[in-house]
């Protein structure tokens, strides 16, 4: 499968860490201390959601590329 999900990468004071989220599947989001970091785990965690949701046999959402918040 294509792993072109969205990643929004903020900045959280509240956590004093970059939070990485990947909106198109449900819970998945990681941090890291640097934003490249964070970038990097959410490209693992998204490895992971996938695998899980294969596991446990829930549907895995394509890719749609940049979506439109407002």
């Amino acid at each position: 499968m294509d792993k072109k999900y969205e990643i929004i990468i903020y900045w959280s004071s509240e956590d004093d860490a970059y939070v990485a989220e990947v909106p198109e599947l449900p819970g998945c989001m990681a941090d890291g201390k640097t934003y490249h970091e964070a970038l990097g785990n959410a490209e693992q965690i998204i490895d992971e959601w996938i695998e899980t949701a294969t596991e446990v046999g829930r549907p895995i959402p394509q890719p749609k590329g940049r979506l439109a918040y407002a």
